[in-house]
């Protein structure tokens, strides 16, 4: 089982599972919470079909990874995705984030750089700063997220149950590209998780990125779903283009949090686009997306 080591916690190493798959440009995807980088099935094998090298992770806490008690902020999430990057010495990558996974990709380009980075993706985004403060007024309040905290600690099961909904909800229901097994599996996947990871990352959400964004010097594609309602488009994706030198920003008319799966035709048609560095007209994309 292919690993890196990262760290070490008494008398154990903190290792992070990853996949490397194909050849040609490479493409590192970085899941969201609580999943692992299997929540980009969808994903891979479009990249690979079009030429690309693809390497996905499992973040720690999650999916095949140590489960540290310790780590879960994003200033260790970025030295983690920085190891992976020069063990694999990978360059010329393009870094793809969806939800918690947009903040390593925000927070290892603002802290390392692009030397190794030509470009990047950002899916159902948290950014620019989603904690509610005096010069933030758009965010949400903390205590929104300490109650998700209280949740994940006193039943684990029951609020991934819960988050699933918001996850795939599109404010009218839940998503119909969603069927029964692929929700209980991705269920199984969350329960798998580290008890702790699945409290504590929870704060992380609220992490200001503003000052990473403002550093980016590598093109940015934003895609999310204008019915999103975990992370709605007002408060996040609409509002990071104002941050960046080079952003496109692609909205999926009906898309919910989870587009990757349920938007996978749409999202991917971006991302290869992007990759091959053509524009991505998000009037039209909206538009061809519509259900």
């Amino acid at each position: 089982m292919p690993s890196i080591t990262v760290g070490a916690e008494n008398s154990g190493s903190i290792d992070l599972y990853y996949e490397d798959h194909g050849s040609g440009p490479p493409v590192v995807l970085i899941h969201g919470y609580p999943l692992s980088g299997r929540a980009w099935d969808k994903q891979l094998v479009a990249l690979l079909d079009a030429g690309h090298r693809v390497i996905t992770y499992d973040r720690r806490g999650f999916g095949k990874s140590s489960q540290p008690t310790s780590g879960y902020d994003y200033d260790t999430f970025a030295a983690d995705l920085s190891k992976l990057l020069e063990q694999l010495d990978l360059k010329g990558a393009a870094l793809v984030g969806h939800s918690m996974g947009s903040g390593e990709v925000t927070r290892y380009l603002g802290a390392y750089g692009s030397a190794r980075v030509e470009r990047a993706v950002l899916v159902s985004p948290l950014q620019p700063f989603l904690l509610q403060a005096d010069d933030n007024p758009e965010g949400i309040p903390k205590s929104v997220f300490d109650g998700f905290v209280q949740a994940a600690k006193a039943d684990m099961p029951a609020w991934m149950t819960a988050f699933f909904n918001v996850f795939f909800g599109t404010g009218a229901g839940r998503d119909a590209a969603v069927s029964d097994e692929a929700l209980q599996a991705d269920w199984n996947v969350a329960v798998s998780a580290s008890a702790i990871a699945a409290a504590v990352c929870i704060p992380t959400w609220g992490t200001d990125f503003r000052a990473d964004l403002a550093k980016i010097d590598v093109p940015i594609l934003v895609v999310q779903g204008d019915a999103d309602q975990a992370l709605p488009i007002d408060k996040t994706g609409r509002r990071i283009p104002a941050f960046l030198k080079d952003a496109q920003l692609v909205e999926i008319k009906g898309g919910s949090h989870g587009i990757p799966w349920t938007h996978a035709e749409q999202v991917n048609s971006a991302l290869l686009r992007f990759m091959d560095g053509s524009s991505v007209d998000s009037t039209r994309m909206a538009a061809s997306t519509a259900k």
